[in-house]
């Protein structure tokens, strides 16, 4: 990874936790403060190793769209990398300062008053003027407390101050003067780190034009609605950013505006040499080092005279070094940096005294890539091989939770194209297809809350104990029958009795003499019919992870088994043991071996008959002005003629003497009669 892409960068802005000691990526602040421990973050610069995740910004956006992976994660994903395509605007101070603004809105450039920049853009000392310095100081300092996801938040009031210095427009040649302020919400490494103002174009803009008192000129007109567009005084009544056609742009007027208008716009400028067309991200470079003591250590090291020398190959891995104490220094260094014996080195390039790098890898560096490894494990002479590659990978179906959208799957998505680009792999996507599980929810005692179960919270259960009062198999089937899967769902420990009782009755019946037929005895037509199309169902929704209702078919067989008598022979009982025992393995296991004498390891999975599966038989609704007044047993394919007769027989006192106002029949599931 070294060669692909590894950057080392000294006083580096970033989110910085004064609890754990360490930067934090922008994916690990959470509201402002560290994922890990909660303490809000602060910006500061130091010195940092980088991996150039943005050079495979288009590259992770394409490959989403041959993915079987749930919209919202995609979104999520695209919403991340954040592709914007504009242009870069060129505004000049009097003094000739130029001050480039990236914008995907050309088309609005008439509508610009005032320009915004970053706090920490190195533009903030050559624009501010000496009246503006302590004001601009001050806000820079508050600024640099706050994180990145946190002076972006949507909802968050945007704010600002004056630099005291003006821009000219380069669309109008200057008629008005726009000031130029520095806002929080502008980020440095977002586009060019200046943003053009357009109020009347963009609710952000807007407010913030609102609050210091800015003018607004309204430059898109919409297709309809337009006598709500405008108020009295001819401002927009709020940042409309739909289409329409352009007004107060000079010769663009009436243009449409996101086509003809933005195309002649874009030329008029590029002929002024103010313009430069370009495609921006919102993705940042991955911050790859962390000042903390666990972690991989980062096999580069630092020489006087060589530079930066990778660790070679024969000395890998870097293991970490045996300590006492491994607490945070406070100088900004990892825990390592002190560690003498472990830090200094001799240059593997020139013999001469180094160190070795003391910052150690993400908690997600190992998370990137650990699935190259489960086709072989015991493989030690490198991390993975061509064929098993080839056979094995990639991931056809991955489970994991949303939380992981933008953080190990982004990542993940990116090793692997850095891989596939080597030539080390054959695939450049590491998941095929994904399923997002939901959270675990309980109370918790500390806030009387249901939330995510956590030991933080202090809302979790020990399932051993669970397991020694109830059996692991009782733990296992409750929690695929708790909820469809895809859904948060609270932990209930007093329904695991119900589940516990289930298993017994099922025991009961299977080992009940007569109910599981003699070697020999084949069991009747009817018992075969609804194994099967227990079977089917059971394993339809499991297939399509409906795991819930796969525990609810069992339930519903079961019930048929006891009220109808039915009987179980020794082929169907062994496979109905094999289909159950992927969710209660050592239930299935023992009565194997009691009823059959056969062990579950050497067993095939069974398959259903599709032609004795099939139910030719449904249970109609019977209704009357909506209320449900009993079941008819009919033939798949009923016609409402046929029912209305076997209905109007079932359900006299229910229909003589009145009136039928209307027949509502849906085929094959209920009849509705509307009487008065």
């Amino acid at each position: 990874m070294y060669n692909a892409g590894l950057a080392y960068q000294e006083n580096m802005p970033i989110n910085w936790c004064p609890s754990c000691q360490t930067g934090l990526a922008n994916e690990e602040v959470v509201n402002g403060g560290c994922e890990r421990c909660g303490h809000q973050t602060v910006q500061k610069p130091i010195r940092q190793w980088v991996l150039k995740i943005t050079e495979y910004a288009e590259k992770l956006l394409q490959g989403l769209e041959k993915l079987e992976w749930p919209e919202r994660v995609k979104l999520m994903q695209e919403n991340w990398i954040g592709k914007s395509v504009g242009a870069i605007i060129t505004f000049k101070t009097a003094n000739g300062i130029s001050v480039p603004c990236f914008t995907t809105r050309p088309d609005t450039i008439f509508g610009v008053t005032f320009v915004a920049i970053a706090p920490e853009h190195d533009l903030v000392q050559k624009l501010i003027t000496p009246e503006q310095q302590a004001s601009v100081r001050a806000y820079q300092e508050t600024v640099a407390q706050m994180s990145e996801l946190d002076r972006t938040m949507e909802k968050r009031e945007k704010t600002g101050v004056w630099t005291g210095a003006y821009v000219i427009n380069p669309a109008n040649g200057g008629h008005a003067e726009i000031p130029v302020y520095v806002a929080d919400y502008v980020l440095k490494k977002y586009g060019t780190g200046c943003v053009m103002g357009v109020p009347a174009n963009d609710e952000r803009d807007f407010a913030f034009a609102k609050k210091y008192n800015l003018h607004i000129i309204p430059t898109i007109k919409p297709y309809e609605n337009q006598e709500d567009f405008l108020s009295v005084d001819g401002e927009a009544l709020k940042g409309y950013e739909g289409d329409g056609t352009l007004i107060n742009s000079g010769q663009f007027n009436d243009l449409d505006a996101k086509t003809e208008g933005k195309k002649k716009i874009v030329s008029f400028l590029n002929d002024r040499h103010a313009v430069e067309e370009k495609v921006s991200y919102k993705l940042r470079d991955w911050i790859f080092s962390r000042q903390r003591y666990w972690g991989e250590p980062i096999p580069l090291i630092h020489c006087p005279s060589c530079g930066v020398v990778p660790v070679p190959e024969d000395q890998l891995p870097v293991r970490l070094p045996e300590v006492e104490r491994y607490e945070p220094t406070g100088t900004g260094e990892s825990p390592l940096a002190s560690v003498a014996d472990w830090v200094n080195v001799v240059c593997p390039k020139c013999g001469n005294a180094a160190k070795r790098e003391t910052n150690t890898m993400p908690q997600w560096a190992g998370s990137c890539w650990y699935f190259l490894r489960y086709p072989n494990p015991m493989l030690t002479e490198k991390p993975f091989s061509a064929s098993d590659m080839n056979y094995w990978m990639p991931v056809d179906l991955y489970v994991g939770g949303i939380e992981h959208a933008i953080l190990h799957l982004l990542y993940a998505r990116f090793y692997t194209k850095v891989l596939f680009d080597l030539g080390h792999i054959p695939f450049d996507e590491p998941f095929n297809q994904l399923f997002n599980q939901g959270m675990v929810c309980m109370k918790s005692e500390k806030t009387g809350r249901v939330e995510k179960m956590s030991k933080s919270k202090g809302n979790v259960v020990n399932p051993d104990d669970i397991v020694q009062d109830l059996g692991s198999d009782t733990l296992r089937m409750y929690m695929l029958f708790m909820g469809p899967p895809e859904l948060d769902t609270e932990w209930q420990s007093d329904s695991i009795r119900g589940v516990r009782n289930f298993l017994c009755r099922l025991w009961d019946f299977l080992t009940t003499p007569g109910n599981v037929l003699a070697v020999g005895q084949k069991a009747d037509i009817d018992s075969v019919k609804r194994f099967h199309r227990f079977l089917k169902a059971y394993q339809d929704r499991i297939a399509t992870f409906k795991v819930n209702t796969a525990v609810a078919a069992i339930m519903e067989y079961l019930n048929d088994l006891e009220a109808k008598q039915l009987k179980l022979d020794q082929e169907l009982c062994e496979k109905l043991l094999v289909a159950l025992s992927i969710m209660v393995p050592h239930f299935s296991s023992e009565l194997m071996e009691l009823l059959l004498q056969k062990s579950l390891e050497h067993a095939v999975w069974p398959v259903y008959d599709a032609a004795l599966a099939y139910d030719d038989e449904i249970a109609l609704i019977l209704q009357v002005n909506g209320k449900m007044r009993g079941e008819l047993k009919a033939k798949k394919g009923i016609t409402q003629h046929e029912a209305e007769a076997l209905v109007v027989a079932q359900l006299p006192d229910k229909l003589a003497g009145k009136e039928i106002v209307k027949i509502i029949f849906v085929p094959d599931r209920l009849i509705n009669f509307v009487v008065k």
